[in-house]
């Protein structure tokens, strides 16, 4: 991996976390037989380059769903505050 291409994909990301599970994710599809959205420099470059030139090139963008994160925050909350709203008896009712 080029820390050359890793500074130019982080800067278009700019999350480390979301950064690594985009590569991470195409890498697997590019293993997989996905083809390309740019074209390698050579048959044997590294899936993991690949993904992040296209990340670089802004072949490929993340969309982070900010509601989905709260609604796992808040129900992260309640369970973590003892209120859970269910009811056991019903759980095992025939």
């Amino acid at each position: 991996m080029e820390t050359k291409l890793l500074k130019d994909a982080l800067a278009k990301i700019g999350s480390v976390p979301v950064l690594v599970n985009l590569v991470s994710r195409r890498e697997r599809e590019l293993i997989n037989g996905a083809k390309p959205l740019i074209r390698p420099d050579s048959l044997d470059d590294d899936k993991c380059d690949i993904a992040l030139k296209e990340i670089a090139a802004g072949k490929l963008v993340a969309e982070i769903d900010y509601d989905a994160i709260a609604k796992a925050e808040e129900a992260k909350a309640r369970w973590n505050s003892g209120k859970h709203n269910f009811n056991v008896q019903s759980l095992y009712a025939p």
